[in-house]
């Protein structure tokens, strides 16, 4: 009997051994999807008709084996229903032991960066902005898509980043990715294809993924130190660099004015590209925005930003605001590594984009972000007062000094042993003797209910270094 996909009211693959006979192997056949899982307990099968017709057999065939299946317990009749898979213990696979002593400290309470509260995800706004797209979309809107995103993205993208942002633009020269790492690999693709294989530059500390892409695309990763005025461009020689302005990933400062004007000088010195990755700008809290650096240099400067923080990573939704002479080959390239982004979501930021939607969340979302921040400073004032953190006018992480590499692992075993995920610093270096020792602390990531507990923990690990 060949393996089908039947079409009687639901989709069954079976595998079944061409040498066994018909109703033995569709026994056996079904038997298998049973204790694999592939058939879960109370899925209702096809009817012994339907599913005979589909895979060519007598429809006695099919009852006689439903019939001896029922009888061992794999399946139950019901009267008038239909046949179903019986709830029966399944007996799972075994997996190797964990090594004796690793992966012992559960975690309770995470204040890794990089995660926004995924209870914020604006649930009534996003359903009713899914409702008038649904309702007023175009047909053709749900055909392949132009690889550069949606025109109705695009537009109001352009509007609001120009308007929130400082960053100029227009929907032309705006290409949609499938997330911000994506957006970095396909500039480090291009900048290859055009045969400036030179080097692209990344701040140090950063996220070490982010050198990675840049490698396999073949090009050197030379790094850009970060002090309390962001980044020090200096005497870099490189084709590209990627900088955090607004609020430098992990320390948290933010650029300096006499930096960002040396960052422009550096562009229109060398000819170099700057990737401004504004990944949490929208957030501040103890003073006005700081524009994005691509208004002071729109041919120059690279704009990327992303949904991941405002909205939920699992969108997979970032844009670049390119220079006219990248748009054609970033676009280009976007279509060879997966043709065009997802197109319902990018209909539905589009509308909650236009329809102030996504203005009155991101308010929102400053608020509570903000909230915490002070939490997490009295917090820290009151339980560890000999240590105070850096990097909060903005985002939703903050950096926690500590005074060697050796109070860092302390204070992280410490952490691992109350149940808290939270990372060290030394972790985003590329150099081999970070400069710098502390715990990089991501206040937006626990659920609203998972704060406090989170905060308390810290401040268990943290009370052998305050004492």
């Amino acid at each position: 009997m060949r393996a089908e996909w039947a079409t009687s009211g639901l989709d069954l693959f079976l595998r079944a051994a061409p040498e066994a006979g018909r109703r033995d192997g569709l026994e056996r056949a079904l038997r298998e999807a049973i204790r694999a899982g592939r058939l879960p307990a109370g899925t209702r099968l096809p009817a012994s008709r339907g599913l005979a017709r589909d895979i060519g057999v007598s429809r006695g065939t099919v009852t006689h084996a439903y019939a001896q299946l029922v009888a061992e317990g794999y399946l139950i009749g019901r009267h008038g229903s239909g046949t179903y898979v019986a709830d029966r213990p399944l007996v799972p696979a075994r997996t190797p032991a964990a090594p004796t002593g690793r992966g012992t400290d559960r975690v309770r309470h995470d204040l890794r960066p990089g995660t926004p509260d995924l209870t914020t995800f604006p649930r009534a706004a996003w359903l009713a902005a899914t409702r008038r797209v649904l309702n007023e979309a175009p047909a053709e809107a749900f055909g392949a898509a132009d690889p550069a995103g949606r025109p109705e993205l695009r537009e109001a993208l352009a509007a609001y980043l120009g308007r929130a942002r400082g960053v100029v633009t227009a929907p032309e020269r705006i290409v949609v990715c499938n997330g911000y790492a994506q957006a970095v690999t396909i500039l480090c693709h291009v900048l290859a294809a055009q045969g400036r294989r030179g080097a692209f530059a990344f701040e140090d500390p950063s996220l070490p993924k982010l050198p990675a892409a840049a490698r396999r695309a073949g090009l050197a990763t030379p790094t850009i130190p970060v002090d309390d005025e962001g980044a020090r461009i200096g005497d870099l020689r490189a084709d590209a660099a990627v900088v955090t302005p607004a609020h430098q990933y992990p320390m948290g400062v933010t650029l300096s004015a006499r930096r960002r004007g040396e960052l422009v000088d550096w562009t229109r010195a060398t000819g170099g590209l700057l990737v401004e990755d504004d990944y949490d700008g929208e957030f501040r809290y103890d003073r006005q925005p700081v524009g994005a650096l691509q208004g002071l240099a729109p041919e120059r400067i690279v704009y990327a930003g992303t949904a991941s923080k405002t909205i939920s990573p699992g969108l997979r939704l970032a844009w670049l605001a390119l220079p006219g002479h990248l748009v054609a080959p970033v676009a280009k390239a976007k279509s060879h590594l997966d043709r065009y982004s997802e197109t319902l979501s990018q209909l539905v930021l589009a509308d909650l984009i236009s329809s102030g939607g996504y203005d009155r969340h991101i308010r929102r979302c400053r608020t509570r972000y903000r909230h915490r921040r002070d939490r997490l400073v009295n917090a820290l004032a009151a339980g560890a007062p000999g240590l105070a953190l850096t990097g909060i006018e903005a985002g939703l992480h903050a950096l926690l000094p500590l005074p060697t590499p050796e109070a860092e692992r302390q204070a992280q075993s410490q952490a691992r042993r109350a149940g808290l995920a939270v990372d060290a610093l030394a972790d985003y270096y590329a150099t081999p003797t970070p400069p710098r020792s502390g715990l990089v602390i991501g206040y937006g990531t626990p659920p609203e209910h998972g704060f406090t507990p989170a905060v308390d923990a810290l401040l268990k690990s943290l009370h052998p270094l305050n004492t």
